[in-house]
């Protein structure tokens, strides 16, 4: 398709949602692309800081938001390597791979085999002391239940408890499932979650043997292989960096969009206005903003719409991030992760030893951890100041790990109304949306079709295949 024939196309957002959108249009030969992003940065909540330690003794680098993406979803460690980023791919540490559970105020090993929820493994379900022998029976028995019969969404709370019982609720899916989705487990969508235990109870009976016959299938892996979590040697930021270096559309920083037109009888349709009073005509406008900034946009002239995009829930959620020396910081604890189950009562909701799980992320001397906050647990941690928010983690980390030293560095980063809530029905609700969206408007990121990297990027793909799909129709 020539230039000059090639549709207009507005990208509003430059998260990884909209960036990744640009560039499968790039790949795809389409030129007329303009990306919008309100902030002066791109990349969202993909955010690495690098801060320099005292003395010239080295640096940190500090994740705001994510660390990782998860490498059995193939789109994000795809994008890495279009992006020619192969070298620079790291698995985390592996002396220190375990996950560790908060029970009864300590940490315990999470068993081995346990996928999520699911024991793959007997022995070791039955030798953990984070479950009463009641509950590791009654989990067992999801051997000889009788699957589901309903099609009809559930929530992971219910899922769980059917099939497992109340007790791996608590202890092991409601701070390992739910926790990756800062959700409530009683409203959390399992189709829009974790849809492949649907399928392993649907096909085998049991989920336990459907996720034990799915790794049998797959098989012993070949060659050097990658961890469940993937980063980059220099932050997870690396990904946005490099792909905006190797993007040739326009991208816009500072330069929010006030409102959006839609006329059907024009051509183009889509007209959006500026910050700076400036109009910008679009046949294709891809909206990679979260829920309520598109329902914003669109109200005017899409009401129904519009309270459709509204009514899917966010909330807030901070991290606070602190470095100690070594020589200062002794705990007895040898991993680089600890869940939280709301049981224990903790006004923190997890930890990781960043240190211990990527290599760089601190000199060799020093430890730099990091604590989540808020979410659906506990909103109203949010409400106090970065001090006294450092001071309450520090708090709860002695009461945990004995660690009692002074920090010397520590950072707050707070995510306003940014984690999208998948509710039960929430995929059912996605294509009743979607059929409302006009010709030409797209929706494109974490508050749709999955919210991780690598989610996202399989929405970008799937966005830029039906821009082209459109216009090879129209000029067909």
């Amino acid at each position: 398709m020539d230039v000059a024939d090639q549709p207009r196309i507005a990208i509003i957002g430059g998260g990884i949602a909209g960036l990744s959108t640009a560039w499968y249009l790039q790949k795809q030969g389409l030129a007329k692309i303009q990306l919008f992003e309100r902030d002066q940065r791109l990349g969202g909540k993909l955010l690495t800081k690098h801060v320099a330690l005292p003395d010239a003794a080295g640096e940190l680098l500090v994740e705001a938001g994510p660390d990782a993406f998860i490498s059995q979803k193939p789109w994000g460690l795809q994008l890495a390597r279009e992006l020619s980023l192969d070298d620079q791919l790291i698995s985390t540490e592996p002396a220190r791979h375990k996950v560790f559970v908060l029970h009864r105020g300590k940490p315990e090993p999470l068993p081995d085999g346990i996928n999520l929820v699911v024991p793959t493994e007997f022995w070791p379900l039955l030798r953990t002391p984070i479950l009463s022998w009641p509950g590791k029976l009654r989990m067992l028995l999801d051997l000889v239940l009788p699957a589901r019969q309903s099609n009809a969404d559930e929530s992971l709370a219910d899922f769980v408890r059917r099939r497992f019982g109340a007790e791996a609720l608590d202890k092991l899916g409601e701070p390992l499932m739910s926790g990756i989705h800062n959700a409530e487990s009683d409203r959390q969508s399992l189709e829009a979650t974790f849809p492949r235990f649907i399928e392993a109870e649907r096909s085998h009976g049991s989920v336990i043997r459907g996720i034990r016959a799915a790794k049998v299938k797959a098989g012993k892996p070949k060659g050097q292989q990658l961890s469940p979590f993937i980063s980059l040697r220099g932050g997870i930021e690396q990904l946005i960096t490099t792909l905006v270096d190797q993007l040739t559309v326009e991208l816009r920083t500072n330069c929010g969009v006030q409102a959006l037109r839609y006329d059907p009888t024009n051509a183009p349709a889509y007209q959006l206005t500026l910050d700076d009073g400036t109009r910008v005509d679009a046949d294709v406008v891809v909206l990679a903003v979260p829920s309520y900034a598109a329902a914003k946009l669109v109200q005017p002239w899409a009401e129904t719409l519009a309270e459709r995009l509204q009514a899917i829930r966010y909330v807030s959620t901070g991290t606070v991030s602190l470095a100690f020396r070594r020589s200062e910081s002794t705990m007895a604890f040898d991993s680089y992760g600890l869940v939280i189950p709301r049981s224990e009562h903790r006004l923190i909701n997890a930890v990781t030893i960043n240190s211990r799980k990527f290599a760089g992320r601190a000199p060799a001397d020093y430890m730099l951890l990091r604590a989540f906050v808020g979410g659906s647990k506990h909103p109203e941690v949010l409400r106090l100041d970065d001090q006294r928010l450092t001071e309450l983690v520090r708090d709860q980390l002695k009461a945990i790990f004995g660690l009692d030293a002074e920090p010397v560095w520590s950072g707050v980063a707070r995510w306003n109304e940014a984690n999208p809530q998948y509710d039960v029905g929430h995929f059912q609700r996605m294509d009743q949306l979607e059929a409302l969206c006009p010709e030409g408007l797209l929706l494109c990121g974490s508050g749709f079709r999955g919210v991780g990297i690598p989610d996202c990027v399989r929405q970008a793909q799937t966005t830029a295949e039906a821009i082209v799909d459109l216009f090879a129709q129209t000029n067909a």
